[in-house]
């Protein structure tokens, strides 16, 4: 005899984008600078450096 499972609620992807956030980015490649590609992550990380950590 097969059990039959309660049926599930639809996902609300608002509450899921609430709870966990954006994981998809905003632009696509395509859509990005080109130039940005070219710096490297750790111009990032310079660039963003908190000022108690001058």
């Amino acid at each position: 005899m097969a059990e039959s499972k309660p049926p599930r609620k639809p996902v609300d992807k608002n509450r899921l984008a609430e709870i966990f956030g954006d994981v998809l980015p905003d632009t696509t490649t395509d859509e990005r600078d080109p130039h940005e590609a070219d710096a490297s992550s750790d111009d990032w990380h310079r660039n963003n450096v908190p000022p108690h950590h001058s």
